[in-house]
């Protein structure tokens, strides 16, 4: 019997599809599922060095052709040219996952917070988002078609104590996924989120013993959750079957989310 983790051979046949942060974490995870389920995915990624490696991987164990740009997710312009490189080379973008994100200060109280470290995490995770969701709904628009797909946080709607600036801009993409959907839901385009409580990542692991026990412990299941779950969510809400869905958020918490 198939498990419900498995992929769904030929469910992006022909979809172009980019994914942020593609080179590790859940965007390694999410990109990972969409090529065996026969999507045409570029992964949009700072690490050049781990971008090579998780394209190599793919190739390797997919057998099919991944693409790879190496680009800041905070930066204007390379997000615009990255987007149009993909529109240019395919003649559409059907989804973006975007993955891209970083956790900033943990284990910190606010008044012990930088600013400067703030306006990075701000930066990447908030204005990122922005960023990416323009540039594909521009690039979608003229094609009345598009799923796009950001990542907040249960922190963005419960707040973590000692991570205010990732829960600040966390909460920012959850409203923007709400605006956005509105906005264009007659375009075609629908444009939603997922609220992750922990999934074991590298990110996660990199950080205070202290702040992913504190966080582990307000999970009714007890765990993590892993990067299957992330995956498995994320492709369907990118995928033709979730279509009456906008503007939306997602809960991946083991039932820590309380609205």
């Amino acid at each position: 019997m198939a498990s419900c983790m498995d992929a769904i051979p030929n469910r992006f046949l022909d979809r172009v599809i980019i994914v942020t942060g593609g080179a590790d974490g859940i965007g390694a995870a999410v990109a990972s599922r969409l090529v065996r389920e026969s999507a045409r995915v570029t992964i949009f990624d700072r690490d050049a060095d781990q971008s090579g490696e998780a394209v190599e991987r793919l190739r390797k164990d997919t057998g099919r052709e991944i693409d790879s740009i190496v680009g800041d997710v905070s930066d204007e312009a390379a997000v615009e040219e990255a987007f149009a490189k993909v529109k240019a080379k395919h003649s559409k973008i059907d989804a973006v996952v975007h993955a891209a994100g970083i956790v900033g200060p943990n284990a910190t109280k606010a008044a012990d917070v930088r600013v400067e470290d703030f306006d990075l995490v701000y930066r990447v995770n908030l204005r990122g988002s922005f960023l990416v969701a323009r540039a594909a709904i521009r690039q979608m628009e003229p094609e009345a078609y598009g799923r796009i797909l950001l990542f907040a946080s249960i922190a963005g709607k419960e707040g973590n104590a000692g991570m205010s600036p990732y829960s600040v801009t966390k909460a920012g993409v959850i409203g923007l996924a709400k605006s956005l959907g509105k906005e264009y839901a007659e375009s075609g385009i629908t444009i939603n989120a997922i609220a992750p409580a922990v999934i074991r990542t590298a990110m996660v692991d990199g950080m205070e013993a202290w702040q992913v026990n504190y966080m582990t412990e307000k999970i009714p299941m007890k765990r993590c959750g892993t990067l299957d779950e992330a995956a498995a969510i994320s492709c369907w809400l990118v995928s033709e079957e979730a279509s009456f869905s906008t503007g939306a958020v997602y809960d991946l918490s083991g039932g820590r989310a309380t609205y």
